[in-house]
């Protein structure tokens, strides 16, 4: 049972804590975080779809297979939150923490994740297609299996992230800093990398036809074993790279 205070001050209980939130607005439910520093909210299979959540303080909550489609969660501290399985497509999460959260196998089709900080974040195996991430923080983010099919990943921080096995198939990552990426057996055919910088990341056995590799930095990366054929390396830096035995396109 969750108890929230009125406009007056009265409280009122409720057995669903997603439907307080609604009735209440974020202000409340943060005060109720701010009055109890050591609760920790339980949203699990919570319907928020469509709700406005800007702001909220949802740090360590459980949010395990809640439904958040199109929900607005701008700039919300997520920090270390559970969500796994959740169902986020649509949703806005512009600015938002996410640092540490996880969000093994949640669907984030079409989401808004621009600017947010997910560094350290557990993406394995999450539905990320045509998601929006520029300009966002996930450097060492485990994305292991994901799908990040027609992302855009421009000048995103991907350094030391963990990729191994992502589908990034014409996803966009120019400029991004994949400084360190594992990125062995990814899929990164027709893929944007232009400019992108590569510098040691292992693509070791990815399949990447047709990228557009063009000036991009790939000193020191391990491409043993990778597929490029039909990919353009114009005026990219290819120092000290391991295994560039590949057909491509100059």
């Amino acid at each position: 049972m969750m108890k929230f205070k009125d406009d007056k001050g009265n409280y009122l209980y409720y057995r669903k804590l997603a439907d307080a939130i609604k009735r209440h607005g974020v202000a409340a439910f943060n005060k109720a975080r701010a009055d109890d520093p050591d609760w920790v909210p339980d949203l699990t299979d919570a319907n928020l779809s469509g709700v406005n959540l800007r702001k909220a303080n949802l740090r360590n909550a459980d949010l395990r297979f809640a439904n958040l489609r199109g929900a607005d969660l701008r700039g919300a501290d997520l920090h270390e939150a559970d969500l796994t399985g959740a169902h986020m497509s649509h949703i806005i999460l512009v600015n938002a923490d996410l640092r540490g959260a996880d969000l093994r196998e949640a669907k984030l089709i079409s989401a808004d994740l621009s600017g947010a900080n997910l560094s350290g974040t557990d993406l394995r195996h999450a539905i990320l297609v045509n998601i929006k991430l520029r300009g966002a923080d996930l450097h060492g983010a485990d994305l292991s299996g994901a799908c990040l099919r027609e992302a855009d990943l421009e000048h995103v921080n991907l350094r030391n992230a963990y990729l191994r096995g992502a589908d990034l198939f014409l996803a966009k990552l120019r400029e991004a800093d994949l400084f360190r990426a594992k990125l062995h057996d990814a899929r990164l055919e027709r893929a944007n990398l232009t400019g992108a910088n590569l510098t040691n990341a292992n693509l070791r056995f990815a399949y990447s036809t047709g990228a557009d590799l063009r000036w991009a930095n790939l000193s020191g990366a391990d491409l043993t074993g990778a597929n490029l054929s039909g990919a353009d390396l114009t005026d990219a830096i290819t120092k000290g790279v391991t295994g560039l035995e590949i057909t491509t396109t100059v």
